[in-house]
Formats: C-alpha cells, structure tokens, sequence
C-alpha cells in the first residue's frame, strides 16, 4: 500500500491530478485520511487485500477538504472532526451518508521524562508550545480550553496537522505540544504524553464517507464498511481511539 503525506494542498492536487491521467488498478481505492489515522489506516489497508489496495494520503483534515474542493481525485475521505466532514457534505462531495467511526482526546507531548515538568494545561503557558491551527480539528478546542481554564497560551508555531506539531516536540524546536493521545503514544519513547482533565470536554468524532469522485463506490464502500466494523474497532482501539 502507497502512503503519501499531503503537506502542501496546491502540489497535492497537482500529484493527484497528474496521477488521475494514468490508468491505475480497477480495484484500487485512494483514501484521503487525516494524519492521526496513518497508522492505523495503514493497518486497515493491509486488512483490506483480499478486496483491493489502498492508496492513503494522509495529512491535516482542512487541507485535505481544501484538495478535494479544488478537484483533487480521491475515493474516500476520513476527517478528524464532524466539522469538516459537514463542510465536505455543503460542498456536495460525499457520496451518501457519512459514519462516525472513532473518537479522541488531546494530551500534552513533552520530551522524554517530561524535563520541564509540564503537568497541566496552566503550564503550557510557562513553556515554548506548539499548537495545531484553530481551522483545523487538533486545534479547533484550543479556544474552548483557554476560556475553560482561564490560561491563554502564546505558542510559538500554529501548524495544519497534529504530526507537524508532534515534530516541533520531537526535534526540540517546542518545549511541549498540544496533539492527540493516540498520536503521543504512536511514537513510542520519543515523547511523554502528560494527560489533563479538561481535555474530556473537547473530545473530537471522527467521521468517513465516499467521496462523488470514488471510481467504484461499491469498492470504496467495502472500505468504509472495514473501517466501521469489528476489524476498524479492534485496529483503532488498540492505538487508544475511542468508540464513536
């Protein structure tokens, strides 16, 4: 299975576009994923063999809705939130109805043994912070948490994806970062995730759809049906998703 990281809307539609012109496999299903499902999207691809390949491109679910609105081919769409996922219905993109397949919390990521001692949301604003942008999912409760617990942060960096955020911790450019649990816990060692209590009141559900553009909507909705049912639960659970 192909993974592509979507870093840049504008080259992703070209990549994308230029790639439509191609023949490819009949029984394969591109899917466009937020970043906090690589791995598990990944996994579920593999699952998916005895139906088809699945080409993944994973990025910040605004930048991805910003590349299918502008034309970019694609079977399937995961977003981090069911924001998106409405904008995605308004712009008539999906074909049919979507699914809530998972949720997520924020936790905060520190260098290993947590050296500043970070040890809740009120210390954020003692230390250098990274944070996802508002206009996407993994930032959009940073409002609702500032006014929650009075504590406005200043970050450093506003980045479109939880992985970008992660990066600026792991590469030491942040002291801490704002990311989801799931996502703290998939790199292992590199980062401590330091949980707080007012991350429960901004859990995000995250939601699945076929997109109009799906060359086989029946092969696309096979993977969605993956990704809803027992298979998609197990996967997603095991790296700490919760139930929709």
């Amino acid at each position: 299975m192909r993974v592509t990281v979507a870093a840049a809307a504008t080259a992703a539609v070209l990549t994308l576009s230029s790639a439509g012109c191609q023949a490819r496999p009949s029984n394969t299903v591109i899917v466009f994923a937020a970043s906090s499902l690589t791995e598990t999207f990944t996994a579920l691809g593999d699952a998916f063999t005895d139906s088809g390949v699945v080409e993944l491109s994973v990025g910040g679910s605004a930048d991805l809705l910003t590349q299918l609105t502008h034309g970019a081919e694609a079977d399937v769409f995961a977003a981090a939130d069911i924001a998106t996922m409405d904008k995605a219905v308004r712009a008539g993109l999906l074909d049919g109805p979507t699914h809530s397949f998972a949720t997520n919390v924020l936790t905060i990521a520190v260098a290993p043994g947590n050296p500043q001692q970070v040890n809740s949301f009120r210390d954020l604003a003692r230390v250098s912070t990274a944070v996802c942008a508002i206009q996407v999912p993994c930032g959009a409760a940073l409002p609702g948490l500032q006014s929650r617990t009075g504590v406005q942060l200043r970050p450093i960096s506003e980045e479109s994806s939880v992985t970008d955020v992660l990066n600026k911790v792991t590469s030491g450019q942040a002291d801490a970062g704002l990311v989801y649990l799931t996502d703290a816990r998939a790199t292992g060692d590199k980062v401590t995730a330091v949980e707080f209590p007012e991350a429960s009141s901004a859990t995000n559900t995250y939601q699945v759809g076929v997109l109009k553009t799906a060359r086989d909507a029946a092969l696309a909705r096979r993977f969605v049906e993956l990704v809803t049912g027992a298979t998609g639960r197990r996967v997603l659970g095991s790296a700490g998703f919760g139930e929709p």
